[in-house]
């Protein structure tokens, strides 16, 4: 992420909402949890903007873009480990560089007042905007790589406000 500013071609259409709206939104879904340097943040590579609550590890959060505005999602990291090693539901990486954990995030409204929750299989420090950026594998002769990339990108983009629209259903 740090420096890497890959061109997008879905970023026309995503408008990446300015930090100090951000930290105004995420600051009450935080509740007290320390946020990351939202001016600092490279959104020219960043699909979606996650981390891990440093004081309670189990506790995430992500901020998603929907119909150009930021909605945060508070997380929770499952208490069990997965019998298998999974692969990431957002970045759908097949070469899993990094650990994939199950979170669940509480639904809004009504529902989630009643405790319903979505779950979803996420790299478990948030690197999916790095791990799609990366060149993939060359799979046969003629693959075109660059394609691929930016294909991996607009998929990640696309299961993170998937995730966002579920939890907002309620």
């Amino acid at each position: 992420m740090r420096g890497h500013q890959p061109e997008d071609p879905h970023a026309t259409h995503r408008s990446r909402a300015p930090a100090r709206l951000l930290h105004q939104r995420v600051r009450a879904r935080a509740r007290g949890h320390p946020l990351p340097d939202l001016d600092a943040a490279d959104w020219a590579s960043l699909d979606y903007l996650g981390w891990r609550d440093r004081k309670s590890p189990a506790l995430g959060f992500v901020v998603v873009e929907l119909d150009g505005e930021p909605v945060g999602i508070a997380l929770r990291q499952a208490d069990a480990p997965t019998r298998t090693r999974p692969q990431c539901a957002w970045c759908e990486d097949v070469q899993l560089p990094n650990d994939v954990v199950f979170f669940s995030a509480r639904r809004a409204g009504v529902a989630g007042r009643k405790g319903d929750t979505v779950g979803t299989l996420v790299c478990s420090a948030f690197e999916c905007s790095v791990n799609v950026r990366r060149r993939p594998t060359l799979a046969y002769v003629g693959f075109d790589l660059e394609a691929e990339r930016q294909r991996r990108i607009g998929v990640l983009g696309e299961n993170a406000r998937g995730f966002a629209r579920k939890v907002l259903e309620g």
